[in-house]
């Protein structure tokens, strides 16, 4: 049969079964209270960024690279093949005009100066030469035309002989066809010989003429090579900075193969890069802003590269300001190319707050010092500003620093 259970036994179970709710009812309290905590948290004034919204202007930019250049930039070529002698200069060294950069070995090409002028002499003498020879053959011509013409009229007189004679009766027939055709034979070798004076005479002309035309053109070939001469010793034409020296004394270099660069480092220019994927977005004149440092320099495109290597389009920037005192030759620049603009809009400054989005969930400054998510539409970006075309009034502080770590916190306060 059953037993009834003691009034103990009930009690403990009682007390045992209170702990187990007080126990629960604790861990819930704390959850809560650790959960309200995780939610409703605080942030450092110091580890935040703000700015205040306001009415601007904003370009929206492409991100490039750049490299600034010499507006003008001498190559200075060997004129003629010869031995590096003695190097004057050292890169970087600040040079006026006409001042003497290195000395080359030039008494090979001295020496094949002095040959072709002697070949020049000779040409020149071959031209007296065939005028003298032309001279005596037209000469010589001309006394057998003469004598041609004194025998046809000697001949015409025996054919006026022979016929009185013949009429006389005391000549022929074949006497007077023989004096005819004597006198015909003579006027024909006549037109012969005057026949070769034409010929001779412009065939010698034509000589004459070819010879004086090599000769003009060894003549020019000639004062070059004297030229060439004088360039030989490779003096500056402006003045400049040496960015490049060849410094290889002994080293033979030929005709064209560069020696030094001369730059003018009063004026700048920038060779900018940027990937091909925006090339259907590059135009010339577009405007472009190149920072250095903290300082922005404005400037136009004014050339595009039509070929493209390593899928990296390349462009030619004219600055604004082509002198600034913080341009070094070679040096690496931000360059950012104007795509759009906008005036009379709603900015903030840029910062790590912006992930790029049209929609984007940031923190805004309320009137009573805490932090409010709010979600805002974005515009136009570039590397100081972002528009803010919803969500953001004029006036109100955004916080612009990175806050990712609170993605899931509706308000904060500020300590």
């Amino acid at each position: 049969m059953d037993r009834e259970i003691s009034s103990s036994v009930t009690n403990k179970k009682k007390i045992k079964t209170g702990l187990w709710i007080a126990f629960a009812v604790v861990a819930i309290a704390v959850s809560a209270w650790i959960l309200r905590g995780s939610l409703k948290t605080s942030v450092k004034q110091n580890d935040i960024r703000t700015a205040m919204a306001q009415v601007g202007s904003i370009e929206n930019t492409l991100t490039a690279s750049g490299e600034v250049q010499p507006e003008f930039e001498q190559v200075i070529t060997s004129p003629i093949t010869a031995i590096i002698q003695n190097v004057l200069l050292n890169e970087g060294a600040n040079v006026k005009k006409g001042e003497r950069i290195l000395e080359l070995d030039k008494e090979f090409t001295r020496l094949n100066f002095e040959k072709q002028k002697d070949q020049l002499d000779l040409k020149r003498n071959s031209i007296v030469k065939l005028k003298l020879d032309l001279d005596r053959s037209f000469f010589d011509l001309k006394i057998n035309d003469s004598i041609k013409a004194f025998r046809i009229n000697a001949l015409n007189a025996d054919v006026e002989n022979a016929k009185r004679l013949f009429k006389a009766g005391g000549g022929t027939r074949e006497t007077i066809e023989k004096a005819d055709n004597d006198l015909h034979i003579a006027q024909l070798e006549k037109r012969q010989l005057e026949n070769d004076l034409r010929t001779r005479q412009a065939i010698m002309q034509s000589s004459i003429r070819e010879t004086e035309i090599s000769a003009s053109i060894q003549e020019k070939e000639l004062k070059e090579f004297e030229r060439k001469l004088q360039q030989a010793d490779i003096l500056t034409t402006r003045a400049g900075v040496l960015t490049y020296i060849n410094k290889n004394i002994g080293l033979k270099v030929n005709e064209g193969e560069v020696l030094a660069r001369l730059a003018d480092l009063a004026s700048f220019k920038i060779n900018g890069s940027i990937s091909d994927n925006y090339a259907s977005q590059i135009r010339l004149n577009m405007p472009v802003v190149v920072r250095i440092n903290n300082e922005t320099v404005r400037g136009t495109i004014t050339n595009i590269n039509p070929s493209v290597s390593n899928n990296v389009l390349t462009f030619d920037v004219r600055l604004d300001n082509q002198n600034n005192a913080q341009f070094r030759p070679k040096m690496k620049v931000e360059v950012f190319l104007v795509t759009d603009s906008r005036s009379k809009i709603v900015r903030v400054a840029n910062g790590a707050a912006f992930k790029g989005g049209s929609m984007q969930d940031i923190f805004v400054v309320r009137t009573d010092g805490k932090l409010e998510r709010r979600a805002v539409k974005i515009g136009l970006q570039n590397f100081d500003f972002v528009e803010i075309t919803e969500g953001v009034r004029v006036g109100e502080k955004v916080v612009i620093s990175d806050m990712g770590s609170f993605k899931n916190v509706q308000e904060l306060e500020v300590k």
